[in-house]
């Protein structure tokens, strides 16, 4: 029988307390080294770990900024912070020394705990240089770098790179579910990012349009490919303890290996954007007839829109349900879903229907509400909202006054409750589901010696969602530059390696209204 699901916690805590009490033999996570925890062994491993961070000196509310691939250590580091009531800001891997070094000292960080080495880059000397600028210190959380780390993990029957201590030590625990104890970083569109705030109680709703519209039990083994890092971390991580399911964490996504890995750990839940499903595709023709992923139940995603066909490609090549799309932001992560068993076409071109308790305005350019299918800005309001941003000059313009959040998108809600986004009214190009800001891009651009004029624009790419183009208008004193010599020189100005052009156009001007802005949308047919 399907274990009963939680659905009233308050704080993070409380969530994996009442589960190991539930259900504590269930398997929960699994990573790609075959590194295994029940939830009664993740909550011990977590306690242990809360008190080893206690007695390094980490206490409840100082700011820990952490940058952790998506493996066991990021999982209970992230369970321990909301344990000891700290302040935790999660930060995705690719981010480098120039965003790391704003939110930092932006947040007044005290500590930040990164990888030795991820992915060919040096993160520990990144976060020296950053530490040593704000007074903050350095955890390495590296299983090579830091073997006396695992000392007397055996209990949990794993290592693990993170300190470990006694239990008896920990301050009592802080039910307050309203307290602002994260700290998500978002690209904003004037290219600082923005450090947007949640509560225990907000992370936890995030949550809620997979339990309540995905029908996940614990018999269901769900997959991370992407940053727990990201917003959706929580969320997923949420997720496996209110029903009780397992996931498997995927340090590294590779397009080869890791399908497979996942087929192996007999997986009912893959996501979770374009680059990902071609990657799932490719595996199956590879793998013959017989499916790749018999357990396949659904395939999930959000932050773009799928080009069209994949849904029924999905489903009629690797079996389940086809995709699950959803829609949210940082700010309000996970509005809804479409359901598994939904009509076809409303899997292929909506973000399904709102969660319970998440409310949808839509509003014209004047402020009147739109009517059922008419196009206006999407407009949010629900338990997963956050608490307002780090910089709070930001929260006036955030909110309208019905105290619904304003997203920066457009679409609308047709009559039978369906939500379609249909366009952007912020300059975000979405990238294998990352946010960049296309003035970010831009000003790197602009750096340049041989560009004289430049606009970024977002185009649609079938395996990552949008590929950010660089419209070029060459600076006639100088040699035309080149893709590859753009992208070198952005890479060695600091631009995160995510956000570089991957494609160049030279023209001889810009088009422009009569008030001097670029048309970009003029610029997107172009080309």
């Amino acid at each position: 029988m399907p274990v009963s699901v939680i659905n009233d916690a308050v704080t993070w805590w409380e969530l994996i307390e009442r589960r190991t009490h539930a259900t504590p033999d269930l398997a929960m996570l699994v990573d790609a080294g075959g590194r295994r925890l029940t939830h009664r062994q993740f909550r011990d491993v977590v306690e242990r770990a809360a008190a080893g961070l206690w007695e390094l000196g980490v206490r409840p509310g100082e700011v820990v900024s952490w940058q952790l691939p998506t493996t066991i250590e990021a999982a209970v580091l992230m369970s321990a912070l909301a344990r000891l009531g700290a302040v935790q800001n999660p930060l995705i891997p690719v981010l480098r020394e120039a965003e790391v070094d704003f939110i930092v000292g932006q947040l007044g960080t005290r500590w930040i705990v990164v990888p030795e080495v991820f992915r060919r880059f040096d993160h520990r000397t990144m976060a020296e240089k950053v530490a040593a600028r704000h007074d903050a210190r350095v955890l390495v959380c590296d299983p090579a770098a830091v073997p006396t780390a695992v000392s007397g993990a055996a209990a949990a029957g794993i290592e693990i790179a993170l300190p470990l201590g006694d239990p008896a030590v920990l301050p009592p625990v802080d039910a307050d579910g309203d307290a602002v104890r994260w700290v998500f970083y978002t690209s904003g569109t004037t290219g600082v990012p923005k450090g947007v705030r949640h509560t225990d109680r907000s992370v936890l709703a995030s949550s809620n349009g997979m339990v309540y519209q995905l029908e996940f039990t614990d018999a269901d083994v769900a997959s991370i490919p992407f940053p727990l890092a990201h917003i959706g971390g929580p969320g997923m991580l949420g997720l496996m303890v209110r029903v009780g399911c397992s996931g498997v964490l995927v340090e590294t996504f590779d397009r080869e290996s890791t399908p497979g890995m996942l087929a192996r750990h007999g997986v009912t839940m893959l996501g979770s954007a374009a680059p990902f499903f071609h990657a799932y595709l490719d595996a199956q023709r590879r793998h013959g007839a017989e499916p790749l992923f018999p357990r396949l139940r659904l395939c999930v995603s959000g932050g773009a829109p799928n080009e069209p066909g994949l849904h029924t490609r999905i489903r009629a090549e690797l079996g389940g349900a086809g995709i699950c799309n959803g829609w949210g932001l940082t700010e309000h992560p996970v509005v809804g879903y479409a359901a598994p068993g939904s009509p076809d076409d409303r899997m292929e071109r909506t973000a399904g229907r709102p969660a319970p308790g998440v409310s949808v305005r839509v509003v014209r350019a004047d402020e009147t509400p739109a009517a059922p299918g008419e196009e206006g800005e999407l407009r949010l309001r629900g338990p997963q909202l956050f608490a307002g941003y780090t910089d709070p000059t930001g929260d006036a313009d955030a909110f309208d006054e019905a105290g619904y959040l304003h997203s920066g998108d457009l679409g609308y809600v047709d009559a039978d409750g369906w939500l379609h986004v249909t366009g952007r009214l912020k300059d975000i190009i979405i990238r294998n589901a990352e946010n960049i800001s296309a003035l970010e891009v831009e000003a790197f651009v602009l750096r340049h010696p041989a560009v004289a004029e430049v606009a970024v624009v977002g185009l649609p790419d079938a395996r990552t969602g949008e590929r950010a183009v660089a419209v070029v208008v060459p600076d006639p004193d100088q040699p035309a530059p080149t893709l590859a010599a753009l992208v070198a020189f952005c890479r060695a100005e600091g631009l995160a390696p995510y956000k570089l052009p991957e494609q160049l156009e030279l023209v001889a001007e810009l088009p422009r209204n009569s008030m001097g802005k670029v048309l970009k949308r003029q610029l997107q047919l172009a080309f």
